[in-house]
């Protein structure tokens, strides 16, 4: 079989690997991707894009209860989940062909197929079994992403017990729920199910939900999902999984009492794995700390000429930072003025209802780190738009830098906050001050102007509450 030689070679085809390939390409280098199932990754293909097909749905189905707010009346509404699903999939192949149309716009090579380093600068690629390709090149990046963690006891069946891949695809509706993990993927999930008329129960095995969050956001979010009719249990373990016949019995542990759940599926949702094995890391320089392989600010890797990109590396694990980090890795490669990410810049977002938006450090963080904070909060109840729309609930919070003035963290709870996180991601990135945010004219009538409000209650100067 003839060495094919490129300029790089990427391993994965997600939202890093493929965006990548997409800038080496623009960069004027020869490009290659290898991807063993779907072009776009797990964010596009059973991830990001996906479940907020599902959650739309989810959505439309609440503003369907409370028609008589608004003003109309309906009979006999229903939902069809065969549907539903029918359309998130539909959503998911859509982006799938643009990725693939991508590649070819930009002249990238795609292999069907796994890639396994075979020695410097050296990638072998197999299907199947089957030798694909012989690919080599100077620099390699790997992007294989990660997968569902699984923990002792409590392993998915695919009927029973699921991962996210198979909560993305039930044949019918449950009735009762049982999630386990309270990160963004779980409480979307259970937001997603709840809102459909499932009987939900979350088990978090620390202190609160949404532990990355401000604890004032997770209070709320806990709050506003009870009122929704969930069950919450924190600082609780799931101990055992007993399956019968369309049942699944769990052992709860918290406060060194144990009870016992029974519901008609369980969802597993308690964080990830990076694709590690089996790629051809032994004997190389490469080094991986708990599945997630250790690179520099440049993404390199221990190996020369050997870079790591997204799920396979540190957090936060979204796919944004993915993306960014593909494009700053083959700029470093190809010589041109870039900077290294500063996570503390990347939105973190949680598409539940209500929404929750996050860039930044948290009021105890920033504490913990030693600044003098002012904080400000804003509430919804007071936003005119958000009045009009039907959807008061939530709040804007932002944490500043007494001293400086800097905004350090921003941190939201409520309608279209994932939209509107980006302005203080943007602030972030521009090292922005209360006085800049101050002098900034938010829109009336619109949601944003629970963020400048927001500014202004950190200093004393709020405005409408």
């Amino acid at each position: 079989m003839a060495e094919q030689s490129f300029d790089v070679v990427i391993l994965g085809g997600g939202p890093g690997g493929y965006v990548a390939a997409i800038r080496a390409s623009q960069l004027g280098m020869k490009a290659a991707v290898v991807e063993r199932e779907h072009l776009g990754g797990i964010c596009l293909n059973w991830g990001c894009i996906p479940t907020k097909a599902l959650l739309r749905s989810a959505e439309i189905g609440h503003i369907l209860s409370e028609l008589d707010s608004f003003g109309f009346s309906a009979k006999d509404i229903s939902f069809d989940i065969e549907k539903i699903v029918k359309r998130s999939r539909a959503v998911a192949k859509r982006l799938n062909q643009g990725v693939t149309g991508l590649m070819k716009k930009n002249k990238v090579a795609v292999f069907d197929g796994t890639g396994r380093l075979t020695g410097p600068g050296k990638v072998a690629v197999e299907k199947d079994g089957k030798p694909v390709a012989e690919l080599s090149a100077k620099h390699i990046v790997i992007a294989t992403g990660a997968r569902a963690r699984t923990l002792p006891g409590l392993e998915h069946d695919g009927e029973l017990v699921w991962t996210y891949k198979e909560a993305m695809v039930p044949k019918a509706m449950p009735k009762s729920l049982l999630v386990v993990g309270s990160g963004a993927i779980g409480m979307e999930f259970a937001s997603f199910y709840r809102d459909l008329g499932a009987e939900v129960t979350v088990v978090e095995v620390l202190d609160r939900i949404l532990p990355v969050e401000d604890e004032e956001i997770s209070a709320a979010a806990r709050k506003a999902f009870e009122k929704q009719g969930m069950t919450i249990h924190t600082g609780a373990t799931v101990k055992e999984l007993k399956k019968a016949k369309n049942k699944v019995t769990a052992t709860m542990e918290a406060g060194g009492k144990t009870q016992e759940i029974t519901v008609e599926r369980v969802i597993l949702a308690v964080g990830i794995v990076g694709n590690v094995e089996d790629i051809g890391l032994d004997g190389t320089g490469v080094k991986v700390d708990r599945t997630h392989i250790e690179v520099n600010e440049w993404l390199e890797t221990g190996e020369k000429g050997v870079y790591a990109i997204g799920d396979v590396v540190g957090p936060p694990w979204l796919a944004h930072k993915a993306s960014h980090e593909g494009v700053i890795c083959v700029e470093h490669i190809a010589g041109v003025e870039t900077h290294p990410l500063d996570v503390t810049t990347i939105p973190g977002c949680t598409y539940c209802r209500p929404q929750i938006a996050s860039v930044g450090l948290t009021e105890a963080k920033a504490k913990e780190q030693g600044y003098d904070v002012k904080a400000g909060k804003f509430p919804f109840l007071a936003n005119g738009k958000a009045i009009a729309l039907g959807d008061d609930s939530g709040f804007v919070k932002t944490v500043f830098d007494a001293k400086t003035g800097e905004l350090l963290g921003a941190h939201m709870i409520g309608p279209e906050v994932t939209e509107m996180i980006q302005g203080f991601g943007i602030a972030r990135t521009l090292e922005s001050t209360e006085a800049e945010l101050m002098q900034a004219v938010f829109p009336h009538p619109t949601l944003s102007e629970a963020m400048g409000e927001a500014v202004l209650d950190a200093y004393g100067r709020v405005l409408h509450f």
